[in-house]
């Protein structure tokens, strides 16, 4: 059995601390096709943004998805990545907080992966050059 990823746990525990001292919360997250943020702000495959009360609302963090919606440029926008995709969560201030790996995370409705054939008994694969 798989246990459940301790992240979001961990990404809420850091939130929770930077707010109770005052610390404004910064996150880093990978941008894929999974990711709806304002793509024109991302570098290098990432974007990092303020997730504080005075810059979000209605933000949710649930163990799959973390949610809100953040102005950019005057224009209020929604914003939803996977909690896998989480890079870090960090206080602005001082850059005290945790860095993660990003999981691999199967896209919804994405079919498994095929499993590569095995060997044949007995032996070593069989090799053929291909022109």
């Amino acid at each position: 059995m798989d246990l459940p990823s301790t992240k979001p746990y961990m990404v809420r525990g850091i939130y929770e601390w930077c707010t109770d001292n005052g610390f404004t919360p910064y996150i880093a997250v990978v941008v894929d096709e999974r990711t709806e943020v304002p793509r024109e702000f991302a570098r290098d495959g990432q974007i990092v943004l303020n997730i504080s009360a005075d810059a979000t609302s209605r933000l949710a963090m649930d163990n799959d998805y973390i949610s809100f919606v953040a102005r950019f440029g005057g224009v209020a926008r929604n914003i939803s990545f996977p909690v896998g995709n989480v890079v870090a969560i960090y206080a602005k201030e001082n850059g005290a907080g945790m860095a993660f790996e990003v999981e691999d995370t199967p896209l919804p409705d994405a079919s498994p992966e095929p499993e590569p054939p095995a060997p044949p008994a007995g032996g070593r694969p069989k090799l053929q050059r291909v022109k």
